[in-house]
């Protein structure tokens, strides 16, 4: 009978020690980043940091719905984007980024986004817009020089 209650504890024992150490398991690849997007700066700065540095945490979060790219004669969807940018993850471009408000106001935001490079140069006028609490790109168009 002793050994039949030594076994039962034994087992309650590691049952228990398995439970804490799954509840105290790192966050998983497919959880999502949550990033601070409260204001149309915030999100430009990490529309930035996506784009230019590799940043791939909150990339679906950054992207409207509605999201379109147009660069030269093509349109990139928001899925397409996403894709991209998550393969792109730690890349940093070699390049002078600056960034100018064009237009702002409580609910939208329209900004250029001036990439450098040593050959050519690319802008990116940029539209976000508020969404809940949340800012979001809507819309970039990329030009050339």
């Amino acid at each position: 009978m002793k050994t039949l209650v030594k076994t039962f504890a034994a087992a309650a024992l590691i049952a228990v020690s398995t439970f804490a150490m799954a509840a105290d398991k790192p966050a998983s690849k497919t959880e999502k980043a949550n990033v601070n997007l409260s204001t149309a700066d915030f999100a430009l700065d990490h529309y930035v940091a996506v784009t230019t540095e590799g940043e791939s945490a909150g990339v679906a979060q950054l992207f409207a719905a509605d999201f379109s790219q147009k660069a030269n004669a093509t349109t990139n969807s928001r899925d397409e984007l996403v894709k991209f940018f998550k393969k792109q993850k730690g890349e940093k471009l070699n390049c002078t980024v600056s960034t100018d408000i064009i237009e702002e106001s409580t609910d939208y935001m329209v900004a250029k986004v001036t990439l450098k490079f040593e050959d050519f140069t690319k802008i990116d006028l940029v539209t976000l817009v508020r969404e809940g609490n949340d800012w979001k790109v809507s819309k970039s168009i990329n030009s050339y020089k």
